[in-house]
């Protein structure tokens, strides 16, 4: 493996499980100090553990738990190189506008974006006594696409996180800080499973309009990670990076 990010140092919130699980994985390959924050203690002290990493755990909607992470982080490597802001959530209770209650829409908003501004607004202050750094806000391709299928809240918060993301790249880019937006496609992880495992007519209604005609590895998705994380990036920032099997480009699909 290539050391691409050999001396850097780099958060991954969701660490535990899925994408976030792939990518500290990948981020330690390359050469990275990697701080895995979970919610969960059992999986994030595994995986850092894994990765020969630091875990803490952290409920990315508090702020106060969001600002000692990075600060930690800090103290314990000396600087901050990479953000990954992952964590999230797609509950089943967040569907169609017309049955989602409020309760669902203002958890998911809490959890999806307020998360991602509260660990942009503590990376930012340590990347900027850095003189740089990479910011990766995980948005989803339903920030650029609607689907009849809806998960509402879901949907406006990715939606933000991506107009989120465009707006500091673009404010800290002379700073030398790049922050990019990942739009991933449907994905192969636990959460993806729990939601399509009871109702397969759901999952192929959405496999259908992939143009390679299956979901994502998150493997596939901690190697665009690693890339934004990376100088191989580096005219990148303010952008969505869509990593989505060709949804996003697709009129019709191959038969």
């Amino acid at each position: 493996m290539v050391q691409r990010l050999e001396g850097r140092v780099a958060v991954v919130t969701g660490g535990g499980s899925g994408i976030g699980l792939a990518t500290a994985r990948r981020f330690a390959s390359e050469g990275a100090k990697v701080v895995v924050a979970d919610l969960d203690p059992a999986t994030g002290k595994a995986a850092a553990d894994e990765v020969g990493g630091l875990f803490v755990q952290v409920d990315v909607t508090d702020e106060e738990q969001v600002k000692a992470l990075f600060q930690t982080t800090v103290d314990t490597y000396g600087k901050l190189d990479v953000a990954f802001n992952n964590a999230g959530i797609s509950p089943p209770d967040d569907d169609s506008i017309l049955t989602t209650g409020i309760e669902a829409w203002e958890r998911v908003q809490k959890v999806n974006l307020t998360s991602a501004y509260l660990c942009c607004k503590y990376a930012l202050p340590h990347m900027q006594a850095n003189g740089k750094g990479s910011i990766i806000n995980t948005a989803s391709f339903v920030a650029t696409m609607g689907a009849a299928t809806s998960q509402i809240s879901y949907t406006a918060s990715k939606g933000g996180v991506l107009a989120m993301s465009r707006e500091l790249g673009v404010q800290f880019a002379r700073e030398g800080i790049r922050v990019n937006a990942l739009s991933p496609g449907p994905v192969n992880t636990p959460l993806l499973r729990e939601l399509f495992a009871k109702d397969p007519e759901r999952a192929a209604r959405r496999l259908v309009h992939v143009p390679l005609g299956r979901f994502a590895e998150p493997e596939e998705i901690a190697a665009a990670v690693a890339f934004l994380a990376s100088d191989d990036s580096s005219f990148m920032t303010a952008s969505n990076f869509l990593v989505d099997g060709g949804i996003a480009g697709a009129y019709v699909t191959p038969l």
